[in-house]
């Protein structure tokens, strides 16, 4: 994957610093120095497809995550084709939200809520949850998940 910098230009590749979580006592097992900045803009060029059953023309790039050296979080960039669909799924963390382009349907439990550029989300876990592109540009998101969940297991795409 490509990152780059504010301007458009790539960023310089920056490793992680440790090794994520200590199951044991559920802290962070390192700290990332202060001087070590991830700057990277979001850019649909370098999502990949989700490879998920139940996926229809969506794409992901990792923003910020555990490769990075954050220990806690992980920003993901969600591209969603006109037409194209998250899997119905569920899984035992949270997710937030911010959607900067696009509308969509967005399935939460039994309700169905139209959202669209500039709102907000939280998912909570456990949740069964699909976002719907119904509009006529792509739907794009931004979504911050745990590196970890259950005391140290990675989550999936951080």
């Amino acid at each position: 994957m490509t990152t780059g910098n504010a301007s458009g230009a790539p960023a310089a590749s920056i490793g992680a610093t440790g090794a994520g979580i200590d199951a044991e006592t559920c802290s962070a097992a390192h700290a990332v120095p202060a001087s070590a900045l991830h700057l990277v803009r979001p850019n649909p060029a370098n999502a990949v497809p989700v490879a998920m059953d139940g996926v229809k023309d969506t794409r992901m790039e990792i923003l910020v995550g555990r490769q990075h050296g954050a220990p806690n979080f992980a920003m993901r960039h969600y591209v969603v084709a006109p037409g194209g669909h998250t899997p119905h799924h569920a899984h035992n963390y949270e997710h937030e939200v911010i959607v900067i382009d696009g509308e969509a349907d967005v399935t939460y439990g039994t309700a169905t809520h139209r959202i669209r550029s500039g709102d907000v989300l939280f998912i909570a876990p456990n949740q069964m949850h699909q976002f719907r592109n119904i509009g006529a540009v792509p739907l794009r998101f931004l979504c911050m998940v745990p590196t970890s969940f259950d005391c140290g297991k990675p989550t999936p795409g951080s």
